[in-house]
């Protein structure tokens, strides 16, 4: 064979066209298989891409700005300070947060400290029994001062170094067991959240259109009878966050309100309403308590008629709230429309070729249904039409290898090396060719091929 009938072959595989051919199975099995895998690739795009994920969408995240407004009083009368009353100055700390508030609700008061020299506190690393069990100008920030390099009386039966510090020091092991706040469970708050999403040039703000002073004078939110109301009761927030108020009051703790605008624009905007939802923040694992709740110290500064300066120490315990904003807005845009459906074309696309698999590996009758599926055409005008099936003596004839009652067709090709020259001849079985390698030493050679559905013999003249 010459090198030009092998570039001709090559040619032929590059170029040959193939074009689709119906083949109708008659198969109640193959045809459940395929309309339940189209019946799958439907229900995924129109209810997952189109229905839950609005696949056919553009999205924008919400940008947000919250301020908050706390009312209410309480009144407290213990033996470690006066009569009281506390109103919104004195309970939310600081007055202007950044999406938060706190609500003080619990604390420890160190009155009249002034700065001066005081025994430390008793601890394993604080004991003393001389001067000398204390080293001058040590400062262990884990502690209340610096070291003057004394031992003094803590009491009548313990010893500590001496400090130079704020005295009398805080002993915040004092905290009161129930909260001394315990009223500002009726404390409200007034919420007032806008929100845009610049990309489709929409704004809105929790406190509707309907909204007015008279209103908002009375109203107080309520899931169920008032979801629009943007004032909230401490009590009720806590409650919905599945905690108990009096309980959280002690110690304190860190509770989020969160503000949902997730919309769908594709509808009316009125619809575009805030909604809202509570979650207490903070670790409530029961295993391990250490450093629960939320605290912080704070003191209050004065000046004695005799030129000292003094202070008031208070370690405050509370409930941190954090307002979170969180939204995505979604309206139809042509980008993402295209995109989903090309995606949902390309998936249907896939259905036949399951069909084809479950039909060629799964069925009984699997070797019919594979004769039937590849024709291969030979353009030769005095070819006979192509046969699907070798007669009973050409399958007899055992040199006819590849006679297998099946379509197959074979072509001869040599390729020219150095050594002594390699000839492979294939046979070519639904498009897959089975390559057989054979080194020849005559100049001719014949054999059996199988070519167009007939068994012939070949002569092959050996080129070197």
């Amino acid at each position: 064979m010459s090198k030009a009938a092998g570039c001709r072959g090559f040619l032929h595989h590059v170029f040959d066209y193939e074009t689709a051919k119906t083949l109708v199975i008659p198969h109640f099995g193959v045809g459940i298989v395929f309309r339940f895998t189209q019946l799958l690739v439907v229900l995924y795009v129109v209810g997952y891409v189109c229905v839950v994920q609005k696949g056919y969408q553009e999205t924008d995240s919400v940008i947000s700005t919250v301020t908050t407004k706390v009312k209410g009083f309480a009144y407290t009368n213990t033996s470690d300070m006066d009569p009281r009353m506390w109103d919104v100055a004195d309970y939310v700390i600081p007055p202007q947060g950044d999406s938060s508030f706190f609500i003080l609700t619990n604390l420890v008061v160190t009155p009249e400290q002034t700065q001066s020299h005081c025994p430390e506190l008793p601890n394993p690393s604080t004991v003393c029994k001389d001067d000398c069990d204390c080293i001058e100008g040590y400062n262990d920030p884990r502690r209340n001062g610096i070291r003057t390099g004394l031992c003094e009386n803590f009491s009548t039966t313990v010893k500590t170094c001496e400090v130079f510090s704020w005295c009398p020091l805080e002993v915040d092991t004092r905290l009161p067991k129930k909260a001394l706040l315990a009223a500002a469970e009726n404390f409200t708050v007034l919420i007032k959240n806008s929100i845009t999403y610049p990309k489709f040039n929409f704004h809105g703000r929790n406190i509707l259109p309907h909204v007015n002073s008279s209103y908002l004078a009375h109203c107080e939110f309520n899931r169920l009878t008032d979801p629009d109301c943007p004032i909230f009761r401490l009590k009720r927030i806590i409650s919905e966050a599945e905690a108990d108020f009096q309980e959280m009051a002690v110690k304190g703790g860190i509770l989020g309100i969160l503000i949902d605008w997730s919309c769908d624009l594709d509808w009316w905007a009125g619809k575009c309403l805030p909604k809202y939802s509570f979650h207490r923040l903070d670790n409530q694992n029961q295993g391990n308590d250490v450093a629960p709740g939320y605290n912080f110290r704070f003191a209050k500064f004065y000046k004695r008629a005799d030129g000292v300066e003094e202070r008031t120490l208070i370690k405050a315990y509370g409930i941190r709230f954090e307002v979170i904003v969180f939204g995505t807005a979604g309206k139809f845009g042509i980008v993402p429309a295209i995109v989903n459906l090309g995606a949902a074309l390309s998936f249907l696309s896939l259905v036949p070729i399951v069909a084809d698999w479950v039909m060629l590996t799964c069925m009984r009758k699997r070797d019919l249904y594979t004769k039937q599926k590849v024709t291969y055409l030979v353009e030769s005008p005095d070819s006979e039409p192509v046969s699907n099936h070798c007669s009973e003596a050409q399958c007899s004839d055992v040199s006819c290898m590849f006679c297998s009652c099946s379509y197959l067709y074979a072509q001869v090709f040599n390729v020219s090396f150095v050594l002594p020259v390699f000839y492979f001849y294939y046979a070519g079985f639904n498009g897959d060719h089975l390559w057989h390698p054979m080194i020849h030493s005559s100049s001719t050679e014949s054999f059996f091929v199988h070519q167009n559905g007939m068994c012939s013999k070949n002569a092959i003249q050996i080129i070197y």
